[in-house]
């Protein structure tokens, strides 16, 4: 099997997180991790360009197969942050898609699930998860670090597995049942 290069990216205007990983058969590598910040005193639409132009250079220095992006999530009181989050992963997406790199969407209970076995896994157990399958020494900083190499593994796995990224397993199992597994 040849190896694949994951880039997995937890988006925020404020913190994004970013981390590239190359999957083969014998395991998971860690290319690449760090953060994007965008300058917080900027307009929004410059903040954005920021972010667009930091992804760009991780994405022509990393080479990545893919990108996955986690879905938009929000509390119902806060509907501004989902706004602000959906202006980021646009950008986001924007970058990988502009340089030729497929977007994949990924729901953050679906990467708990992969990585940790459990929807519902607390955010520890899948750092600690990372962690282990990654070989690492420690826990990468901050959060948004870990988060993004999360949802680069869960892809890695998903993949292996033949379930493709954008169907959830329940819809996958449903599909399977079909006549024909349409």
């Amino acid at each position: 099997m040849t190896a694949r290069r994951i880039l997995g990216v937890d988006p925020g205007l404020r913190t994004t997180g970013y981390g590239v990983i190359e999957a083969d058969g014998r395991g998971l590598r860690l290319i690449e991790a760090g953060i994007l910040r965008p300058e917080p005193a900027l307009a929004l639409e410059q903040r954005l360009l920021q972010l667009h132009d930091a992804m760009v250079d991780v994405v022509r220095t990393t080479h990545p197969a893919c990108m996955v992006i986690e879905e938009l999530w929000s509390a119902y009181e806060h509907p501004q942050t989902a706004v602000l989050m959906g202006h980021a992963r646009g950008v986001l997406a924007l970058a990988a898609g502009a340089n030729g790199i497929v977007v994949h969407h990924l729901a953050h209970t679906v990467v708990k699930l992969a990585v940790a076995g459990s929807g519902s896994a607390r955010k520890s157990q899948v750092k600690g998860m990372v962690v282990r399958l990654l070989g690492l020494r420690e826990a990468p900083q901050p959060d948004d670090v870990s988060d993004a190499l999360a949802l680069a593994i869960a892809f890695a796995f998903r993949s292996a597995a033949g379930v493709p990224p954008a169907i959830s397993a329940a819809r996958a199992r449903r599909r399977a049942a079909l006549p024909g597994g349409i």
